[in-house]
């Protein structure tokens, strides 16, 4: 994208804002909140849990062809896709993606039955991503109503696999193998609620499922024999004091944790999910490798402790010692990354909030922003408008009022783009 001044941004904007076809964009946005509001609701009662996202892609896909979009259609990973094409549009053009994730954190079988609380909607995945996916619906009819032709083509996608162990799947395969892949040229991701905000610093992580295995046996006639339960908990006690920098800030968790099958057993494995972050690649490259160490002198520890206690049994001693197995995967692997302040992408976003009046909020967050921003590829995660609550319960909830604020930055940030890449 050509980079751009502060003050040619601010000329840009309000030129665009001035256009009639973007007026009646805004109009519609606004005079249309009980449709937006509905379709919020009829979404979030279709379940979209990790990796079983496939009902509510549907859903959006018939949206799509409902609003007139073209090429409309699931891909090979899941994602639903449509195309507003360009005024001029060309084979293999460079297009913008616009975007909003699918899936919640929730699991199969969790109520999703949307409620009314006076002006919220209550309901898991209410806001993340109920707010994003009805302002990408929103765009597109109100784009459609008005009937705007962008400079270059825009590509809508809901897409799968942000959330969690999806470990960005829909946005790495949109990057990888799908055939727009070389064609995008910057990433607006709706995420969540909010007017003000945006996510310009993509948060890195690295989440390892760890597993130590042994012999196993049974407490009182094969005491003495190694324990995964006990080396493990060494290692995570050990894990919890390995030194952390506060700049770039790097953190690490362990959220869950397994093992054993009763309590008469020396247990044959447990096992222990670690989340790793940090605002540095290479911060998270050197914690990874510390806890990888970590695991192994544990491990050793407790081969030795066992050797001990089957002094008068050497030959078994030697046996268990070669049978305790610890092994690490990477269940998760998202890199750091930021769009810089002097980026076209985030001068245009500063002078859409100069002309609406509003504050620029940048935050850090790790979002389906981080793959594109990991590549080179300008990209930033930006609020859906109205305010939320409970984010990730089940008691989340959604209050829309006024979201047409945020949605029609959102509009000219995305048609600014389009012509900005037309130009590069």
């Amino acid at each position: 994208m050509t980079s751009a001044s502060p003050a040619a941004a601010n000329r840009r904007i309000t030129t665009l804002a001035g256009v009639r076809s973007i007026h009646a964009a805004f109009r519609w946005l606004q005079l249309h909140e009980p449709r937006l509001r509905q379709w919020q609701r009829e979404f979030l009662a279709i379940p979209a849990p990790p990796f079983a996202e496939v009902a509510r892609a549907q859903w959006f896909a018939s949206s799509f062809l409902d609003l007139d979009l073209n090429n409309v259609h699931l891909d090979a990973e899941g994602n639903a896709l449509a195309e507003l094409p360009a005024a001029a549009a060309a084979d293999n053009a460079p297009i913008i993606l616009l975007s909003a994730h699918l899936d919640t954190v929730f699991p199969a079988g969790t109520p999703c039955t949307p409620r009314d609380e006076e002006s919220r909607i209550l309901c898991p995945g209410a806001a993340d991503n109920g707010a994003g996916l009805t302002a990408l619906l929103a765009l597109a009819a109100a784009l459609k109503s008005a009937a705007i032709l962008p400079a270059c083509t825009i590509l809508f996608a809901a897409n799968v696999g942000e959330e969690g162990e999806g470990d960005l799947r829909g946005m790495k395969h949109l990057f990888t193998v799908s055939p727009y892949a070389p064609r995008i040229r910057a990433v607006i991701a709706l995420e969540g609620a909010g007017t003000s905000t945006v996510v310009d610093r993509a948060l890195g992580s690295r989440r390892l499922r760890v597993e130590i295995t042994g012999p196993g046996g049974h407490s009182w006639a094969d005491f003495g024999r190694p324990s995964p339960i006990t080396a493990l908990a060494e290692a995570l006690a050990a894990i919890a004091h390995l030194p952390l920098p506060a700049n770039p800030r790097t953190t690490l968790n362990c959220g869950l944790i397994s093992g054993g099958t009763s309590i008469n057993s020396i247990p044959s494995a447990a096992q222990a999910d670690l989340d790793l972050r940090s605002l540095s690649t290479e911060e998270l490259d050197h914690l990874e490798q510390a806890v990888l160490k970590t695991l192994s002198k544990s491990v050793q520890a407790e081969a030795r402790r066992s050797h001990t206690r089957n002094a008068l049994r050497l030959r078994e001693a030697l046996r268990v010692r070669e049978a305790l197995r610890v092994t690490a995967r990477r269940i998760g692997d998202r890199t750091a990354g930021a769009l810089p302040h002097d980026s076209a992408l985030f001068t245009s976003l500063r002078a859409v909030d100069r002309h609406l009046g509003l504050t620029t909020e940048p935050r850090v967050g790790s979002t389906d922003a981080n793959l594109p921003l990991s590549l080179g590829i300008p990209a930033l995660a930006i609020g859906s408008g109205g305010a939320a609550g409970g984010i990730h319960t089940l008691d989340e909830w959604h209050d829309p009022t006024h979201r047409h604020l945020a949605l029609r930055r959102i509009l000219l940030l995305l048609l600014d783009t389009c012509s900005l890449t037309l130009t590069s």
